[in-house]
């Protein structure tokens, strides 16, 4: 009995070992699409975020806003995204993707929201109670004030017969003012994918 439990034991070790040895690990450009499992992955996330703000930054919204108050960028902050699909999303990492395309562009300013704003004036609420310098204390009162509220929703329809599924997203983005409520800008875009196989 302890003879074959040991050769059983040998045996499971075998197969394991072997069926690590078939993996392999290969760097890639991370610009290279990927698409493994036919989920949302980073490739989505940085085109969607790319043609979103490419999009924003070229509606009539900027210009009315310049015209209005000569000389300024609008400034915006990026609100909520949320993923109302059907698999778990990061909606940070996309979050991250239009902020970035926002920063780089240039045509507007962004500032920070949430956590990180938070940290902010943690920082500054330090600051100010003699831990550095008062010369180089950071003062209250300073932050700028968004013009401009970008807030957006993930949504995706799943349609699947035997070993064919087709998965449907559809990401939709708009812009506030933050001051009258009115939407300047919506924008939307739809990703399409189809898996065959097991799944």
């Amino acid at each position: 009995m302890k003879r074959i439990a040991i050769t059983l034991f040998c045996l499971i070790s075998a197969l394991l070992i072997s069926g690590c040895a078939d993996r392999k690990v290969t760097r890639v450009d991370t610009a290279q699409v990927t698409d493994l499992s036919g989920r949302w992955n980073d490739t989505d996330s940085r085109l969607v975020s790319n043609e979103m703000i490419t999009d924003l930054l070229t509606a009539k919204w900027i210009p009315i806003y310049e015209v209005q108050h000569p000389g300024k960028r609008p400034v915006v902050i990026v609100g909520t995204v949320l993923n109302k699909s059907h698999e778990h999303i990061d909606a940070e990492t996309f979050i991250k993707d239009l902020e970035r395309a926002i920063v780089n562009n240039g045509s507007v300013r962004l500032i920070q929201a949430g956590e990180k704003r938070e940290e902010l004036r943690n920082e500054r609420e330090q600051q100010n109670q003699g831990y550095v310098l008062p010369e180089t204390a950071k003062k209250w009162g300073r932050e700028l004030g968004a013009d401009f509220m970008l807030q957006g929703t993930i949504n995706s329809i799943v349609d699947s017969y035997k070993k064919n599924k087709a998965v449907f997203y559809q990401i939709d983005m708009e812009m506030t003012d933050l001051e009258s409520g009115e939407i300047v800008w919506m924008g939307s875009k739809k990703i399409k994918k189809t898996i065959a196989g097991r799944f």
